[in-house]
């Protein structure tokens, strides 16, 4: 049996990352974790880190802005994921530095997980977001580095618990806003399903320089099929609410960060169907579930089911 990758994860505390290094991890996987020295001594960290130490996840200090401790932390690894948040996905341009320089690493999984940014139809200041992660994948390119680019596009947590309804903390049981006509299909992964499928692409000549898109078939809804499958699980008709597209772009103009940014990428999803409108060429992508029917993935079904 071929030995498993030595993973390295940068960003690991933030919201996707911590499952991907508890992934890794219980994969047996050698797995590090790039980690500030202020993040070790930051109290709200201490009860993940205790737990992320107690699956054998190494810490190594180091810093984006410090291009030694990043060259010394790659040269342990062969694989380098980053699960950088969105403020700082343009200091991934660091990391392509010091992967160029420590020389040794097989794969580079930049911080995507959201659309396919080659293929959606944004508005501002979704666009420019999506823009920041294109020069990403350009860049990578451009340099030669071995590539897997993760698309996701929604998070179930994230997206689901309150079914997208603005300062709303739970499911809608009166009324519902739709963005658009809601009839664009979406996709929506929970979030440890999309640090599983991460991790098997690791050591995957399939996945080497393609996007690994994840696409459940049992989780492809549209916005309107989604309210009537949570109409049938809790017993009641909701007023559904429809917003123009018109009115849309205008909330987005007037919303204040991060919230337009928000509602600019949901209007990618929602009414443009920026998740579906294409589809996966074997020339540059691979859907993951048909690389790994072993995996077994939460279902919208299943999801909606334990929001009662």
């Amino acid at each position: 049996m071929a030995t498993k990758s030595k993973i390295l994860i940068i960003g690991g505390t933030g919201y996707i990352g911590k499952f991907i290094v508890e992934a890794s991890a219980k994969a047996g996987h050698p797995t590090f974790m790039l980690v500030r020295e202020s993040t070790l001594c930051n109290p709200s960290k201490s009860k993940l880190l205790e737990n992320l130490k107690s699956l054998a996840v190494n810490l190594l200090t180091g810093d984006l802005q410090d291009h030694e401790s990043l060259v010394k932390a790659i040269k342990q690894v062969d694989v380098v994921i980053s699960t950088l948040s969105r403020p700082q996905l343009v200091d991934q341009v660091n990391i392509i530095a010091a992967i160029k320089e420590a020389g040794n690493v097989k794969r580079f999984f930049p911080s995507e997980f959201g659309n396919d940014v080659d293929r959606v139809h944004p508005v501002e200041p979704a666009k420019t977001a999506f823009a920041t992660k294109a020069k990403i994948r350009r860049l990578v390119e451009a340099e030669g580095i071995p590539y897997t680019y993760v698309s996701c596009n929604g998070f179930a947590d994230a997206y689901l618990s309150n079914f997208s309804q603005p300062g709303a903390t739970g499911p809608p049981m009166d009324k519902v806003f739709i963005l658009g006509d809601g009839n664009p299909k979406v996709i929506y992964i929970k979030e440890e399903d999309v640090a599983t499928y991460t991790i098997r692409a690791v050591d995957d000549p399939r996945t080497l320089n393609r996007i690994l898109y994840i696409r459940p078939p049992a989780n492809i809804y549209s916005f309107n099929d989604l309210v009537s499958l949570w109409e049938k699980k809790i017993g009641k008709t909701l007023e559904r609410i429809y917003i123009s597209e018109e009115q849309i772009l205008k909330d987005i103009q007037e919303a204040a960060p991060p919230r337009n940014v928000i509602l600019a990428i949901e209007h990618s999803a929602f009414v443009r169907g920026d998740h579906t409108n294409f589809n996966i060429e074997p020339s540059f992508g691979v859907e993951a579930t048909q690389l790994y029917p072993d995996v077994k993935y939460t279902t919208i079904d299943e999801f909606l089911g334990r929001l009662l």
